[in-house]
């Protein structure tokens, strides 16, 4: 379990603006993982999203549904919908060379026969990926290999979210920012820039990672929690150098300050819902374990 985790779970820095999403006719079942927040006075849900999507993931089932029409206000990790030039000067601050440098000799010219076919396959032109840094080339071939596999980053549940909100005049807070999320994986440096692209070319290149990807957005489909816990102990135990990025930095370096803002929400709302990539909410060190260590009562739903 490598870059897959990354793309589906944590990175929200790729998406482009969301797609007009249509209530589908079948009847909603339970998605992802949902937790209901509360303390003497005030309720917040928090459910688990998925960074992509699909048509079939929608509509969301009326807990989810009735919790954010009744929300004072909507937490997201970032705001999908928000100003996309704050998303592009970010992209261009911490996610590419220089305009008009000349790129340093590493390992995008020694990993070039493994990623320009990629390109080919992607329709991406090399021009365009010749001045990505190791990490963004390696998240945008990510996110292009689960476009081919139909997981679509315009129908992802965060998008979707952030649209219905606005909809009906509801305030969208960010947890976090485009900024620091990909400070993060600019913190990294040149050297392991390359070993997160590699593991991001050898899990594009395993097929069996492929069946990995259908696992993850099928156990989201299906709300199926012991699939997380068990997804969860396996991306911890995983010792690529991508998976232990994923563990460290972008889950377990990113929890605390998720349930602090999810609790701050809590005591400034009656009322709220908070939506936040669902492998933050299982395994050790999760978001709802840290907000029961805030003396918060915690109720799983899902």
């Amino acid at each position: 379990m490598r870059r897959q985790i990354i793309v589906m779970f944590c990175g929200l820095f790729l998406l482009p603006l969301p797609a007009a999403f249509a209530e589908a006719p079948p009847a909603a079942v339970n998605r992802g993982a949902l937790f209901k927040v509360h303390d003497a006075s005030h309720t917040l849900y928090l459910f688990g999203t998925i960074h992509v999507g699909a048509p079939d993931f929608y509509p969301l089932e009326p807990t989810v549904t009735r919790a954010l029409r009744e929300a004072g206000a909507l937490a997201l990790e970032i705001d999908p919908t928000g100003d996309p030039r704050v998303a592009a000067g970010a992209v261009l601050k911490y996610g590419m060379d220089a305009p008009g440098s000349t790129p340093p000799a590493d390992c995008r010219q020694t990993l070039a026969p493994r990623v320009t076919p990629l390109l080919q396959k992607y329709g991406i032109a090399p021009d365009a990926a010749a001045p990505m840094k190791p990490w963004m080339l390696a998240s945008v071939l990510a996110v292009s290999e689960f476009s081919a596999l139909g997981y679509r980053a315009d129908l992802a549940v965060d998008s979707y979210l952030a649209q219905q909100a606005k909809q009906r005049r509801i305030p969208v807070l960010e947890l976090e920012s485009m900024e620091s999320q990909l400070a993060l994986f600019a913190g990294m440096t040149p050297a392991d820039q390359c070993r997160f692209l590699e593991d991001s070319i050898e899990s594009i290149e395993d097929k069996d990672q492929k069946e990995e990807a259908r696992e993850i957005a099928q156990a989201w489909r299906t709300a199926d929690a012991a699939a997380f816990e068990r997804l969860a102990a396996k991306a911890a135990t995983d010792p690529s150098f991508a998976a232990r990025f994923v563990q460290k930095v972008l889950l377990d370096g990113r929890n605390p300050k998720l349930a602090d803002g999810i609790a701050k929400l809590l005591k400034q709302e009656k009322n709220s819902l908070a939506a936040i990539g669902v492998l933050h909410l299982v395994g050790k060190q999760s978001v709802p374990d840290l907000l029961r260590k805030k003396g918060l009562t915690v109720e799983r739903i899902y």
